[in-house]
């Protein structure tokens, strides 16, 4: 429970019976539950008001990945058709040369 052990949730009921006396105490755990509760709540409907939204951006993110990826293999593709006849024409040469 929120990371504390049997020993410190003791120590803190102590004090908070040596504060708030055994008439409000009742009252005062009441309080502190509800408390609670009402974070929990804002915190869960937080959660389900974002998810869907962090969902979609990591889908647009993963489609622009996707895009950049082939931009890149269309990239390469055009550079070695580029270079191909230039290769050729040297091979060609070379070939010449030694002849």
């Amino acid at each position: 429970m929120f990371g504390l052990g049997a020993g410190e949730i003791l120590i803190i009921l102590v004090i908070a019976f040596l504060l708030f006396g055994p008439k409000q105490l009742p009252e005062v755990v009441r309080q502190v539950g509800k408390a609670v509760k009402g974070v929990k709540d804002t915190a869960e409907d937080l959660r389900k008001s974002v998810e869907p939204e962090l969902n979609m951006i990591q889908q647009e993110v993963k489609m622009v990945e996707q895009d950049f990826q082939a931009s890149i293999k269309d990239a390469e593709e055009q550079i070695n058709a580029a270079t191909k006849p230039a290769e050729q024409q040297a091979d060609s040469k070379g070939s010449a040369n030694q002849a």
